[in-house]
């Protein structure tokens, strides 16, 4: 099977078996706040994608532009945990690999249009230096910068050959510190690209853009809820490609009007075939082999068993509802019933068929139950494919992705709801998904049954936090990113520049000499707080976090000792293939 499956078939009726089973992803967004194999959205979620970062998925975003209604933004993060100071070679995106957005615009879980960037090195260190620049860098062309890289942007449309829409178009480097490069925003906006036709697209390194304390993987949050409020994403960066375009280019027939709502998901894919030569290089060849996928934030990482992680990473989404392994992890969803053991709060009966709907066809009264009894499907229109007026009766697979309703027009900034439709606002997630939606309350939330009000969506979310949920109505604590978020294309923020370890020790020190028998052993005194550092009991000290835009601020160091002992399983795992730099101008995709 190719690894994009753009080749058309003759629809098929998918029977209520095969429906149900296709719950394998569904509601992945909200179990992924099972307390097992903790990470962040995306970030070391699969044990091939923790050995190769470079391809790894972290977050995807979907939303109407806000300045102009006509056009979309499609926001893919990669490179999870990227520390400001990690040189000399910083953050290079992987020469050779295509980095996709895939678009099923008529819902059959098969692309419609991919935008393609394939990236390409130019590196003039040789063995001169270990420098990546050599002396400030004010512009992409400067004599200093010595690594730089560039990408060919092509798009496919139904199942098509890739045709070129960029060629050699820049990227911004990776941001070394303000003494080499002293306006980063400058160098970024000189990457930023306009596209033929309408849009742009840029490819930089961005402040990580999502926010969440990682501590809910703790039995949900200490088991007391005194484990909030920490960012532990702040101060980290990741590779990020934005990419603005008509809305009409991505909806079914071109017709935005008549067909407002499409479904996205990126992929990564690399050479199948990996060549390891005597002096060194690497020669890439064969065709292309999807190696990371993401739609939804918090899937593969606590959804899918680790023994599949790398199997989901590597199907397309119409494969996602022949595989039954955790379809009762879906209807049957975990952490209400840890939740109910936890803090005594009942768990909403089950089959979910309102989360399953959510995540595996989009929000939609054309589409039945996917299960019988249980709960409820959600008694509206949102975000279906099978909405759209041309959409074909018959030919809809439920699979897992972001869906996006475009003809809901931008909330206004001053009234957005950080908890998107379970706030009331219904051009937040999961109708797509902004920079500002915070996806882990949502989540919760959404676990907890807030979607099972009369009159959804009227009455949410105080319907259900008087019932019961108030006790977790407030989430994580960390409600917005550590860094604002831009009013103007590509919306992320810059990326931050400051050392993400604020100095002092977190954990317990080597072995220590077993003393003589019979011996008094002397407590160990507490470690002293850094000077000038804020504590409270059960805190570490706290360290400076350089926000990027805001300047030095005096913030909470995150808490990694066992999150990042998780975050790094499989770190150990085989490599992915690496590859040397590949250009390819046209592909056309496998059958």
């Amino acid at each position: 099977m190719s690894s994009n499956d753009h080749t058309r078939r003759p629809p098929r009726q998918r029977g209520a078996a095969l429906i149900a089973a296709g719950g394998v992803f569904a509601a992945s967004a909200f179990i992924g706040l099972i307390p097992t194999m903790a990470s962040a959205s995306s970030h070391r979620e699969a044990p091939l994608t923790a050995a190769d970062p470079a391809i790894d998925n972290t977050d995807l975003y979907a939303f109407v532009d806000p300045t102009d209604p006509t056009k979309v933004n499609l926001i893919g993060n990669w490179t999870p945990f990227e520390e400001p100071n990690g040189g000399p070679n910083f953050y290079p995106w992987a020469a050779g690999a295509a980095y996709d957005f895939n678009i099923d615009n008529d819902g059959d879980a098969k692309a419609d249009v991919v935008y393609r960037m394939v990236f390409s090195t130019q590196d003039a260190r040789g063995t001169n230096t270990f420098l990546y620049n050599n002396g400030p860098v004010t512009s992409l062309t400067d004599e200093n910068l010595l690594f730089r890289q560039t990408y060919d942007l092509t798009v496919s449309t139904e199942g098509g050959p890739f045709a070129m829409v960029l060629d050699n178009a820049p990227v911004a480097p990776s941001f070394t510190g303000k003494a080499g490069m002293p306006d980063y925003e400058a160098l970024r906006k000189q990457a930023i690209t306009p596209l033929p036709g309408g849009g742009q697209v840029v490819a930089a390194q961005a402040d990580d853009s999502f926010f969440l304390d990682l501590r809910v993987f703790d039995l949900l949050y200490g088991g007391d809820l005194s484990e909030v409020g920490q960012d532990t994403l702040a101060g980290y960066n990741t590779n990020t490609i934005a990419l603005q375009v008509p809305t009409a280019a991505v909806a079914m027939n071109g017709n935005a009007t008549k067909n407002p709502v499409f479904g996205v998901w990126s992929t990564t894919s690399r050479p199948s075939i990996s060549t390891r030569n005597a002096d060194g290089t690497i020669t890439a060849s064969g065709p292309l082999q999807q190696v990371s996928r993401l739609g939804q934030p918090l899937v593969n990482e606590v959804v899918v068993p680790t023994g599949l992680k790398d199997t989901f990473n590597a199907i397309p989404p119409t494969v996602d509802a022949t595989v039954p392994a955790v379809v009762d992890r879906v209807l049957k969803p975990e952490l209400p019933a840890l939740i109910e053991g936890i803090y005594k709060v009942k768990a909403p009966a089950t089959p979910r068929n309102d989360i399953a709907q959510v995540f595996l066809t989009g929000i939609t009264t054309k589409i039945p139950a996917l299960a019988p009894g249980g709960t409820a499907p959600l008694p509206i229109d949102l975000n279906s494919q099978a909405m759209n007026g041309d959409f074909v009766a018959g030919t809809f697979q439920p699979s897992e992705m972001l869906r996006l309703n475009t003809s809901i027009p931008p909330t206004p900034a001053d009234k957005q709801s950080r908890l998107g439709v379970v706030g009331g606002d219904l051009q937040g997630f999961p109708n797509g998904r902004r920079l500002g939606d915070d996806v882990l309350d949502i989540s919760v939330l959404a676990l907890e049954g807030v979607y099972n009000v009369t009159d959804f969506p009227k009455n949410i979310p105080a319907d259900r936090v008087a019932a019961g949920v108030a006790a977790l109505a407030a989430g994580d604590k960390v409600d917005k990113n550590d860094n604002a978020f831009s009013n103007v294309f590509p919306y992320v923020s810059l990326p931050n520049r400051g050392a993400v370890n604020g100095g002092g020790g977190t954990g317990g020190g080597g072995l220590s000499p077993v003393p003589p028998a019979g011996a008094a052993v002397a407590p160990k005194p507490s470690a002293a707080p850094t000077k000038g550092a804020a504590t409270k009991p059960g805190a570490y000290p706290t360290g400076g976090v350089d926000t990027g835009a805001g300047g030095w601020d005096n913030a909470l160091m995150p808490a990694l000792t066992g999150g990042m002992a998780v975050l790094l399983l499989g770190a150990g795992a085989g490599s992915l293939i690496r590859n040397r730099a590949l250009r390819t101008s046209t592909t056309t995709p496998e059958a």
